[in-house]
């Protein structure tokens, strides 16, 4: 956590990963992160994972330093309250994060029409307005179909990881800082559309991709754990050891070569094919079944604690295969001696290790990171400093169950 934002304030109406991401980007970086949901919880209030006792880590996970509001969404006496938070005045306010329907309630002409500088940051599926998920893009963008080993055929394999959410994210905290840059300068608000199939199709732009497809007229085959265009892929050790080596660099390549003793074979190999691997990572690639194979045979003759000192020494590109529970247990540099982490007590009544942010400012100070709210556990507190409403008007609204104090559940 960092003050590099401090007296930004940003609505959040939004559920699922890619706005509350974006929002939480923000909030690690000194942002107030104001998150509106339905009285009970919106849809993603119960995901899974959960606790034992049936809250969401998820959940938690996701909204931790947010002021949360519990409001009646589903009545527009509550709807014109998320309206009015939205909107509410201030040169370092009317920033709002959604992934609600472009029309509606939330509409960005609706809320403009009572702020008409306001800054709308909207996530959505397809930029068409149809709907969509990550995994639903990531099917449609072709991954499933170069993931996996060959002898899956045409069955795709969905991955575990939302990259699509969570690079939306990404874009969804940086669209927010330039958009408002721009309002300093010119007093203007403005819609920011960020559609996740754009995410996902630009990004394969990016990396070439659909260059790769236009210029060959064929997709890119499936090749199980090798990397694609360089040496690397998963190996045995003799002790049954799983480790994924790769060399893309050519001192990676080099520190391997001299790791495991294979110059000499290396060396043979490059004589017999009439090629140099130790500057061209596409060559390396090109005749990665033979490396491979030196590189097995050696592997498979030694343990992993014969390797160790050498992988050091020679600085070679490596890892273990490991479970999430050995990551969090095993390498004290992931969690418990990372001062990303520190342990925090949450309203699911468990205390872990909760992370801030993954970047390091050396002109600010990092701060601990905050507890999850409960459930409306600052309904009151907003709608007095923010709407600037009486304890008896609150109260009222309450006795309507327009809003909701903090779930006790």
């Amino acid at each position: 956590m960092y003050r590099l934002l401090n007296g930004l304030r940003v609505v959040e109406g939004a559920s699922f990963i890619a706005a509350p991401s974006g929002g939480l980007h923000l909030l690690r970086l000194g942002a107030e992160v104001i998150r509106f949901d339905a009285i009970g919880g919106g849809p993603d209030y119960r995901r899974w994972p959960r606790a034992g006792n049936g809250a969401s880590l998820y959940w938690e996970s996701l909204n931790k330093g947010k002021r949360s509001v519990a409001l009646d969404l589903g009545r527009p006496e509550g709807r014109e309250l998320a309206v009015r938070i939205a909107t509410a005045p201030g040169p370092n306010a009317g920033i709002f994060l959604t992934n609600y329907p472009v029309d509606g309630f939330l509409s960005h002409a609706r809320l403009a029409a009572v702020r008409p500088d306001l800054i709308t940051v909207r996530v959505m599926g397809w930029a068409d307005g149809e709907a969509a998920m990550d995994y639903t893009v990531n099917s449609a963008v072709g991954i499933p179909l170069m993931t996996g080993p060959t002898s899956l055929g045409d069955i795709p394999v969905n991955h575990v990881l939302p990259a699509w959410d969570l690079l939306t994210g990404g874009y969804v905290a940086y669209a927010v800082l330039a958009a408002e840059r721009h309002r300093r300068a010119t007093g203007q608000g403005q819609e920011v559309r960020v559609p996740l199939s754009d995410v996902a199709i630009t990004a394969l732009g990016d990396l070439g991709q659909i260059a790769e497809v236009l210029t060959s007229g064929r997709d890119r085959p499936r090749m199980g754990n090798d990397l694609f265009g360089a040496f690397g892929r998963d190996f045995l050790t003799r002790d049954r050891q799983r480790l994924m080596l790769v060399a893309i660099t050519a001192r990676q390549w080099s520190g391997l070569v001299k790791a495991l003793d294979l110059g000499a074979a290396v060396a043979r190999l490059e004589t017999e094919l009439g090629v140099s691997f130790a500057r061209d990572e596409g060559i390396r690639f090109e005749h990665r079944g033979r490396l491979f194979a030196l590189v097995e045979a050696e592997l498979a003759r030694r343990p992993l604690a014969e390797l160790l000192p050498a992988f050091e020494r020679f600085g070679v590109c490596w890892s273990p295969y490991r479970t999430v529970k050995q990551a969090v247990e095993d390498d004290p540099r992931l969690v418990r001696d990372n001062p990303v982490f520190a342990p925090v007590a949450h309203p699911s009544g468990h205390s872990y290790p909760t992370p801030g942010s993954p970047i390091s400012f050396s002109a600010g100070e990092r701060a601990a990171p905050p507890r999850a709210p409960r459930l409306g556990e600052h309904t009151d507190l907003v709608l007095a400093e923010v709407l600037g409403l009486s304890s008896g008007e609150i109260g009222r609204l309450h006795d309507a169950g327009l809003a909701a104090g903090p779930a006790m559940d």
